[in-house]
């Protein structure tokens, strides 16, 4: 019986020898390991043999089936080894090639801008406020002395959702939750950026959505001439320090008084061209002091606060400083646009 063994062992390690790839090697294990293997029929025949063998032939088969566990192990790792050392031959990388060229995207151009605006405003004190785009008709019209049979709330086709809620067409109502929400009726100073939506047929100057920046202050000293040193400190942070401004009387049911905000052309710097159409002048944004019934709803004494306010459209800062032909190209992603500004 143990020479059948010995003849078995022999068998069992020259085919571990030849054995080429690890599928091979596993069939050989359940062959000579498993539970169907001689070794196994053997263990089961030594009930037959005399109690003084069974310990002799039990130890030699132990042994033999350690012997090819260790042998079935060492043929795994050199064909684990093998395989590896073939991949990174047949993988082998050239690094003296050139790299292939990685095309990074850009920052969006609005984006930017809203940026460039937000550093300035929160440099000077101002915090960063959002609010929701799906609004209630309260905030963004009611609170801001626009109620509901208010004639100018046709300057304004809205996206009504029901008839209380609608998308916002302004960032105004952030302004007026910053109020509400400040209980204690400290001075503030904010900044509002913001998707907004207005039913407007679309164009090369027109679309049903774009970006805003509203900016409010409320304190008890504050001036329309602190308006006007703040806007011109925006004109000349966007357009060039050599900018200047000028304010036309003008109508917003929530200021009073309301004005438009002109800046001089930074293309012809005054002189008159195509762009500002011989003036000299670009309207840029309407802006003016708080009404005070705005103030009232909100719960201040319009004889104790001032504010003032103005709002901006992103895109037409960007349409003007960058010559850009057409409010759709914001909204196309085309990777060739973006690119020329970064």
């Amino acid at each position: 019986m143990i020479q059948q063994l010995e003849a078995i062992l022999e068998e069992a390690k020259a085919k571990i020898r030849q054995a080429s790839d690890l599928n091979e090697l596993g069939d050989l294990k359940a062959l000579y390991l498993g539970k169907k293997s001689a070794f196994s029929a053997a263990m089961q025949d030594m009930r037959m043999m005399s109690e003084s063998e069974r310990p002799l032939f039990g130890q030699r088969i132990n042994a033999i089936k350690a012997e090819l566990s260790t042998l079935l192990e060492q043929a795994k790792t050199q064909i684990e080894k093998a395989v590896i050392e073939q991949k990174l031959q047949s993988e082998a990388v050239d690094i003296t090639l050139p790299g292939k060229p990685i095309r990074l995207g850009a920052t969006h151009l609005v984006t930017q801008i809203i940026e460039e605006i937000e550093n300035l405003f929160v440099g000077m004190g101002y915090t960063i406020e959002e609010g929701p785009e799906v609004e209630l008709d309260k905030y963004n019209f009611e609170m801001l002395n626009l109620p509901k049979d208010h004639p100018a709330r046709d300057m304004q086709d809205s996206f009504y959702i029901t008839e209380e809620t609608l998308l916002r067409t302004h960032t105004s109502p952030v302004q007026v939750r910053a109020m509400l929400a400040n209980h204690n009726q400290r001075p503030f100073k904010i900044i509002c950026p913001g998707k907004v939506y207005r039913n407007d047929d679309e164009d090369k100057t027109h679309s049903h959505q774009f970006s805003q920046i509203e900016a409010l202050v409320v304190d008890e000293n504050t001036s329309l001439s602190d308006l006007k040193g703040t806007l011109l400190l925006l004109a000349r942070t966007l357009f060039g320090e050599e900018r200047q401004i000028r304010m036309r009387p003008s109508f917003f049911p929530f200021t009073e008084p309301s004005v438009e905000v002109d800046i001089s052309c930074h293309r012809c710097n005054g002189a008159g061209c195509s762009l500002c159409k011989g003036t000299g002048w670009i309207e840029i944004l309407g802006a003016g002091m708080v009404n005070n019934a705005v103030l009232s709803m909100a719960g201040y004494d319009p004889e104790k606060y001032q504010g003032f306010a103005f709002g901006v459209g992103v895109e037409r800062v960007a349409i003007l400083r960058h010559a850009v032909d057409d409010i759709r190209q914001f909204f196309v992603n085309d990777m060739r646009f973006n690119r020329q500004f970064r």
